[in-house]
């Protein structure tokens, strides 16, 4: 349904709005939406540098050390060295003792891995993510993953862009199909600061939320994946994510065994899907009828005691991937750290923690390839040594099975490594994996979060042409408008004459203030005693309205609903009547032909 226009408030709106009228002198729509994603794409770039900053800080409250997944052994707590590495037990509790109320009374769906949050804000409320979620966001997460939690900061950081996104697209007054642009741009560029990858981010933002490769919506994002990009390398430095070993295949028969390690990992990722909810529905279980914002405080002892018998689990964990990667382990540890990460991941999430799932599909894919790379190279010594290239190609391929993102799991690998020749291969991967996750389940690790709870946001090729198509290119002209001053009378006889079971209604000074409808006037003709003395103005309605930049999926269920007025009034952001929008235009562009 399409929303009202929110006029913005405070300085921020005021310089905003000042800046938007200054577009509207010189520029375009176009041109507003390239301004605001460059603004975006900085701001965002701001954001996960402060978000990482927040997260280290956190951990080295929480531990005395930036990254405790990194440290040998069980090394104490320098603010609790009487408690030796047993803080660990302690650590995950504290911490949900904090996050707890803080995600419970000021943000709930700040909650959880993030990304199906920003998926149901774009298919489902046009992109409006309230502010709030960006601030709680990294707050709970940052405590989370600082406090033990074995969970990633890229599903947060994506979470906290989009919310940024929409908050300064609400604050322009931008239409609503800028503003699903406005959260893709976002959501790119935080996995472009992040990961220092900003073709990911384009690619990600418009294969997990817009499902739309538009020319319209690719350029615009990408202008604010770059600015991210440009941000964090300017504050962080132009350093890789990871330190990766060289590619190298070393026999073209090691394709056939990359599409059986893209076999094993389409396995392994919808069993880390299964598992993650499986695990969520017993903490509901387990929890039922209890204060939830005490939930990660119990749930948090639970999780310590895991962290405990396997500290590598703390935290992200880039350090383990980067030597896992590297082949630092031993097939059965590496076995365990897989299994650790599965339980440890879906353990937080299950009690109420604050992460994403994008970095640990990232360290269970490294797991399972390096694993099997080990075994690839014991069977076969032509390939002994490969362990990196496998673990490589495990990542993209636990990912894309996880996600079914497969373009942005084979660009993000490719980013991180820099080698050319890893596409084969880990296309090959990719695509068994993908293949092999949807004969499995019809839902993604992103999806089944949001179809558990009765949204479905998967469409048909119809779907995506309305969500391709603007108001402005299918509406037709508008029934010629009634003087809000005649009769119920005079307004019947030109009703009858025009045809129409609705008209629009407008001002002296051309601006739309809503229809009279036949049933109004009828009622009106046949139910008042004194019909002749009262005019139009009485019965004007004001129905929903829709703005020509909107697109077709954004107002369909207004279009529906609007039976008896014929479809419904485009009124642009000055007020003025634009057009009309009816059903059968709707049909017409479901039904298109490409």
């Amino acid at each position: 349904m399409a929303q009202p226009i929110l006029r913005p408030r405070g300085r921020l709106s005021s310089w905003l709005r000042s800046v938007n009228a200054s577009f509207d002198r010189v520029s375009t729509g176009s041109g507003r939406l390239l301004f605001m994603a460059v603004v975006v794409g900085a701001g965002v770039g701001f954001a996960a540098v402060a978000f990482r900053w927040l997260v280290a800080a956190a951990t080295v409250v929480f531990t005395g050390t930036v990254d405790y997944s990194a440290t040998q052994g069980h090394p104490a707590n320098p603010w609790l060295p009487w408690l030796g590495g047993a803080f660990v037990i302690l650590a995950p509790a504290v911490g949900g003792l904090l996050y707890g109320p803080l995600v419970y009374k000021f943000a709930p769906e700040a909650r959880g891995h993030g990304v199906p949050e920003v998926m149901y804000a774009v298919t489902k409320r046009g992109g409006r993510i309230p502010g709030k979620v960006a601030i709680v966001k990294s707050l709970a997460s940052a405590i989370t993953i600082g406090s033990g939690g074995s969970v990633g900061r890229e599903g947060p950081i994506v979470q906290i862009g989009s919310a940024l996104g929409s908050s300064l697209g609400r604050a322009a007054r931008m239409p609503e199909s800028h503003l699903r642009t406005l959260v893709a741009c976002g959501a790119a560029g935080a996995i472009a600061a992040t990961f220092n990858a900003p073709i990911a981010g384009v690619f990600f933002a418009l294969e997990l939320l817009l499902r739309d490769f538009a020319a319209r919506s690719f350029g615009v994002v990408v202008l604010s994946s770059v600015t991210a990009s440009i941000v964090g390398r300017s504050l962080l430095g132009d350093h890789p994510f990871l330190t990766l070993p060289t590619f190298a295949i070393v026999n073209s028969s090691q394709f056939a065994l990359f599409a059986v390690l893209g076999f094993a990992a389409g396995l392994v990722a919808v069993g880390f899907t299964k598992t993650l909810y499986a695990v969520e529905d017993a903490c509901d279980w387990a929890w039922r009828g209890k204060p939830e914002w005490l939930r990660p405080v119990a749930g948090g002892l639970l999780l310590g005691l895991l962290l405990f018998a396997l500290p590598q689990m703390y935290g992200v964990g880039y350090p383990v991937l980067d030597r896992g990667v590297q082949g630092g382990y031993a097939l059965g540890f590496l076995a365990l750290l897989l299994v650790g990460k599965i339980v440890a991941t879906s353990l937080t999430i299950g009690i109420g923690g604050s992460g994403g799932v994008f970095a640990p599909s990232l360290f269970i894919g490294a797991m399972l390839g390096a694993g099997f790379g080990q075994v690839a190279g014991a069977m076969f010594p032509v390939f002994a040594g490969q362990t990196g290239t496998f673990a490589l190609v495990g990542m993209g391929a636990v990912f894309a099975g996880a996600t079914r993102a497969p373009i942005t799991a084979a660009i993000i690998l490719f980013e991180l490594t820099g080698e050319y020749s890893i596409i084969l291969p880990l296309l090959l991967a990719i695509v068994v994996a993908t293949g092999v996750s949807r004969f499995l389940t019809n839902d993604t690790i992103y999806t089944l979060k949001l179809r558990r709870r009765g949204v479905n946001v998967d469409g048909g090729p119809g779907g995506i042409l309305l969500h391709s198509t603007l108001v402005r290119e299918v509406m037709t002209d508008a029934p010629d408008a009634v003087s809000s001053r005649l009769t119920p009378a005079e307004g019947a006889r030109i009703m009858l004459g025009s045809g129409r079971r609705a008209l629009p209604v407008l001002h002296g000074s051309g601006e739309f203030i809503g229809v009279v409808t036949v049933t109004a006037v009828a009622d009106s003709l046949g139910n008042d005693d004194d019909s002749g003395a009262i005019t139009l103005s009485a019965l004007v309605q004001t129905p929903s309205v829709v703005n020509p930049d909107d697109t077709l999926d954004s107002v369909l269920d207004s279009v529906l609903a609007a039976s008896e007025s014929d479809g419904l009034p485009v009124v642009d952001s000055n007020g003025m009547l634009r057009g009309w929008v009816t059903l059968d235009a709707l049909l017409r562009t479901v039904t298109a032909k490409p």
